[in-house]
């Protein structure tokens, strides 16, 4: 399932993103991925979800695939179809969110992934309503977006009792 939600992410990729400007939405694919593995690194030992590999060989590949590859692609995407329109941006953070929703529903339905530390699909929807903005904002103005991320790792942290050691 892994495989194949990456493979899709790759094709629509291909299809949508914006290849001739790719390098405008490259500092917010690597802000995406360095959010990732911080998440990864913070929380090793205390982590909110697992992925149950299907093809690939275990959990870090996994999740370094998801890192690399599905999120950065996924942000490409997202930033070469932003509309210009209010009603239409409010349509475009709806659909994301959707579909990100959605892949993690059936991610969850079909074993691929499970829920530690009281996490659930809700909080992956409300942490999908945060991290869209958080993606443009980024692209537009992204020291503002690292200084809104610092207080935003910290409220998790406290939330969620990760003990960082």
């Amino acid at each position: 399932m892994h495989v194949a939600y990456s493979i899709l992410i790759i094709l629509a990729a291909w299809r949508w993103g914006d290849w001739k400007n790719w390098r405008l939405y490259h500092p917010s694919m690597l802000f995406i991925t360095a959010g990732g593995f911080l998440y990864e690194y913070l929380t090793k030992d205390q982590t909110m979800w697992k992925f149950h590999p299907d093809f690939l060989y275990n959990q870090t590949v996994t999740v370094v695939v998801y890192a690399l590859v599905t999120m950065p692609l996924s942000v490409l995407i997202f930033l070469s179809l932003y509309p210009k329109t209010i009603g239409r941006k409010l349509i475009h953070f709806g659909l994301w969110i959707a579909i990100y929703a959605s892949g993690e529903w059936l991610l969850l339905s079909m074993g691929r992934i499970s829920y530690q530390n009281n996490w659930s699909l809700r909080y992956s929807v409300l942490f999908d309503m945060m991290m869209f903005p958080m993606i443009r904002l980024h692209h537009t103005k992204p020291l503002v977006a690292y200084a809104l991320s610092i207080p935003i790792v910290v409220s998790l942290i406290y939330l969620f009792h990760i003990q960082l050691e």
